[in-house]
């Protein structure tokens, strides 16, 4: 998937939902942002993921068996361009893979906008590409309360920048939780 958005929109100003009373857009409102097709054609690094991933989902969501419970509960693994963390006690570590589809020699730097209420850190938080390496790399985002409410999703993002010409941001929503069974409160 290419991430090629923005969330302002064409005179800078932050992305407004749709409904009344207006307000911010997040995440859940605008997904990635404002489409630029532009920067479509040249992304740098996209978030690819194998289809039999979605047909797993598809087939866990339609028809659930034994095998699907555990597959389920990780359902935030999936290599999505987008980090959704529905129930964070403590802690909790995602994996994700990008893939450099723009020149051979590139180094990015994680640009981190933690979700309110807690800590995040990426692992690496440089990557470097070179002319005849791998062009994927598989980095670890880790996620822990700093407090602990039963609340609703918080936002933050995670952004890829070459310093030069692109910057690959994915958008976070984490949802902390106390107890399991006590109901989404937002």
């Amino acid at each position: 998937m290419i991430i090629a958005a923005s969330v302002t929109d064409r005179f800078g100003i932050p992305i407004q939902a749709e409904g009344v009373p207006r307000k911010v857009a997040d995440p859940f409102d605008f997904g990635g942002g404002h489409i630029e097709p532009d920067r479509a054609v040249d992304p740098g690094l996209v978030y690819d993921i194998d289809p039999r991933e979605y047909a797993k989902f598809y087939n866990c969501s339609i028809n659930p068996k034994d095998e699907c419970e555990s597959y389920m509960r990780q359902l935030y693994q999936l290599n999505l361009p987008s980090i959704v963390v529905p129930d964070l006690k403590y802690s909790v570590t995602v994996w994700r893979t990008i893939i450099n589809v723009g020149v051979a020699e590139a180094t990015y730097h994680a640009m981190l906008e933690a979700p309110v209420g807690m800590t995040m850190s990426v692992e690496p938080s440089v990557i470097k590409f070179t002319n005849g390496g791998s062009r994927s790399v598989t980095f670890k985002v880790t996620f822990t309360t700093r407090q602990r409410v039963q609340g609703g999703y918080t936002f933050g993002s995670l952004t890829w920048q070459d310093g030069i010409t692109h910057s690959v941001r994915i958008p976070i929503a984490v949802r902390t939780i106390i107890q399991d069974f006590v109901a989404d409160t937002s």
